[in-house]
């Protein structure tokens, strides 16, 4: 593939599968609620053009009544007609100006005979029918005052028309033609039209918060199930691969679940495979280490050759090296919480072990000139209790203390400190030494990591202090002591 057409490609593939990092919960609101917008706008729609038709029909057969009714005050006598309007008629019809009735009879028709002279006559396209009204809309030329038949012309009103064409007498066998027409103005009824869609939209916008909260809270009851699944992983130790509980996943998602304890289970059995070596080689070295750390003494006490002797030396410090890795490699295979479970934890208090411990380190601080001592603890209404393998927790606290006496130096000062810190047990080894950089305090817990040539430790001892602390459901910190010097603090949970 030529280097050219590789970005490309690439490109093509991220567009084809775009990332998705949002909220599961925003994305579930979004498809549900975006649906329910449009129908609650498409809804609006539908009820107002309803409404707007039922108020038109209604208006309509208003005018249709109207116009028929001003049909029949309108007489044929011989060749002429006899106008039947009373002054009363004419007051009722105009009484509203702002909703009133325009009417015009005109014969034939466009010939002005009584009414408003300024309606328009219907639109061409519209064939003359009898008895059969015709609604069409138009603009009219108000009258000045209201009554006045034809007077000058006032506002333009936008209005509604019902035409009604009828016929009446036949004088030499011609047919004559009525046109009557009544028309309303649309003002009031653009009035109601938007007073129907205020009164449609409004109650289903107060919906939308309320259906929003309801989807919210539903979504996120919906997804609890997930959510204990998330704290049930994040909450674990990075040594413990237990399977996940599958019975608390939800349906969709527990092949997931499934698959992930086929992947913690392969895991779980290549570390063991890799922890079963590890202690299975190591119990196999001591036999060796031991019968070669015994001949070498031997041979030392049986040669006065300075040379022989400064080789042997080096080959019974080797073998007292080799001896400390193999022992720290077996506590390492103990503190794994398989090999472990078979401890049964028990309570401990801390007090008293902890000042057991620090008095067996006395007389070796004391050899390499470092004070060693335990700060005593304020009265306690009762003992720091903890749930603890001691086997395992002291050799955690013997490797804290040992690093402490080698790197501190002569003339240092180590204290060791208990005391309760809310639901906790803090263990705190402080010294003066030269400490450890900041940037590599998160390094030296990983195995076989040495941030110093001083001392002939292996690397581990840190790393079995964080596994077997882990073990007990705590943690250790590594931080700066004042002036300089490093604290190591011990955090277990106290029962």
């Amino acid at each position: 593939m030529p280097m050219d057409d590789r970005p490309e490609a690439d490109l093509a593939q991220h567009s084809r599968f775009p990332p998705r990092n949002g909220s599961l919960r925003r994305q579930l609101l979004i498809w549900v609620l975006l649906p329910q917008l449009v129908l609650w706008g498409a809804g609006g729609v539908a009820t107002y053009r309803l409404a707007v038709n039922y108020v038109n029909q209604a208006a309509d057969a208003t005018l249709s009544q109207a116009s028929r009714a001003l049909a029949r005050r309108v007489k044929p006598i011989g060749s002429g007609l006899l106008i039947d309007f009373p002054r009363a008629a004419q007051d009722i019809l105009e009484t509203d100006p702002n909703d009133r009735l325009f009417y015009m009879v005109s014969t034939p028709p466009g010939e002005f005979v009584l009414g408003n002279s300024n309606l328009p006559m219907p639109p061409k396209e519209m064939r003359p029918r009898l008895d059969a009204p015709y609604f069409y809309d138009g603009e009219i030329a108000a009258p000045d005052e209201p009554g006045q038949s034809g007077g000058g012309p006032g506002a333009v009103v936008k209005a509604r028309i019902a035409a009604l064409y009828l016929t009446y007498g036949e004088p030499d066998g011609q047919q004559q033609w009525m046109l009557v027409q009544v028309a309303r103005g649309m003002a009031p009824r653009e009035d109601l039209f938007k007073m129907i869609l205020i009164d449609t939209l409004l109650p289903m916008s107060a919906l939308i918060p309320l259906l929003t909260m309801i989807v919210w809270v539903g979504t996120g009851a919906g997804l609890k199930p997930l959510l204990r699944l998330r704290k049930e992983v994040e909450g674990r130790s990075p040594v413990d691969l237990a399977p996940l509980h599958v019975e608390s996943a939800p349906q969709e998602v527990r092949s997931l679940v499934r698959a992930l304890n086929e992947l913690l289970a392969s895991v779980r059995q290549n570390v063991n495979a890799q922890k079963r070596f590890i202690a299975d080689a190591a119990h196999q070295l001591r036999t060796p280490l031991a019968g070669l750390k015994s001949q070498t003494a031997l041979a030392m006490a049986a040669t006065r050759d300075p040379e022989l002797l400064a080789r042997l030396r080096l080959v019974d410090q080797s073998a007292a090296r080799g001896a400390h890795l193999i022992s720290q490699l077996l506590m390492l295979a103990r503190a794994d919480p398989d090999a472990a479970a078979a401890s049964e934890m028990a309570p401990l208090d801390v007090v008293p072990f902890v000042r057991e411990i620090v008095a067996e380190f006395v007389p070796r601080a004391m050899r390499a000139q470092v004070d060693l001592g335990m700060d005593d603890l304020p009265d306690q209404p009762e003992p720091l209790r903890i749930n603890a393998v001691a086997l395992l927790l002291r050799e955690a606290l013997i490797n804290v203390i040992d690093n402490a006496v080698k790197y501190t130096g002569g003339g240092g000062v180590i204290t060791v400190q208990v005391r309760p810190d809310g639901g906790d047990v803090l263990i705190v080894v402080s010294d003066n030494g030269p400490g450890i950089a900041q940037g590599d305090r998160a390094r030296v817990f990983e195995r076989f990591v040495r941030v110093t040539d001083q001392g002939e430790g292996c690397g581990l001892g840190l790393a079995i202090v964080r596994d077997i602390v882990a073990l007990h459901g705590g943690s250790v910190t590594l931080d700066g002591a004042q002036p300089h010097g490093l604290q190591v603090a011990l955090r277990l949970p106290r029962l």
